[in-house]
């Protein structure tokens, strides 16, 4: 019973976590690629992560004008987030250097895949705007935060019979990604 109620916390803390960390993301990549918040993303986004945001902008001031406070809490989340299930494993210990190293390590990874998994759910986005609805409201968002990565795809993939293959090229090379981290 003991293993069932650690894997429902589990479960919740993972599921809770990974949302918030990947709306602190796209809160970041937002800023970064000059998207606008000014539509119903941006304010989901903006409502959701400024409780946790701007506190941490006292502490954590930009980097190169990037909104590190975000990136900064989307890692922390992800620490706690191991050290949570680290500490509810007795294999572990949770006072040694090695695994103070593993979850530093282990959190890096994670905000990197989570970061991909995000690339690729609006890569998938993008695809299915273009080809079936490029006029669709959020089209702007998504095409604003894919074209750094389809840019320069589509200066070598052209379009066949005015279908886009990139986001597909793009999605396997963040599949790609994904294997090695």
């Amino acid at each position: 019973m003991a293993a069932q109620i650690i894997q429902v916390v589990l479960l919740i803390a993972n599921t809770c976590g990974t949302f918030l960390t990947v709306l602190l993301l796209l809160r970041f990549f937002m800023q970064v690629f000059r998207a606008p918040f000014n539509n119903q993303i941006g304010s989901f986004v903006l409502n959701l992560t400024s409780w946790l945001v701007l506190p941490l902008r006292k502490a954590i001031p930009p980097v190169r004008g990037f909104d590190s406070a975000s990136l900064v809490a989307s890692y922390l989340l992800q620490v706690l987030f191991l050290v949570l299930a680290i500490s509810l494993n007795p294999a572990y210990d949770l006072a040694s250097a090695s695994t103070a190293i593993k979850i530093a390590t282990g959190g890096l990874f994670a905000l990197i895949r989570v970061s991909v998994y995000l690339f690729i759910i609006l890569l998938v986005a993008q695809a299915m705007f273009s080809w079936f609805n490029p006029h669709a409201p959020m089209n702007a968002l998504v095409s604003q935060l894919t074209n750094p990565i389809l840019k320069p795809l589509r200066r070598v993939v052209p379009p066949v019979s005015n279908i886009d293959l990139t986001p597909l090229i793009a999605i396997l090379l963040a599949q790609i990604v994904l294997i090695f981290v």
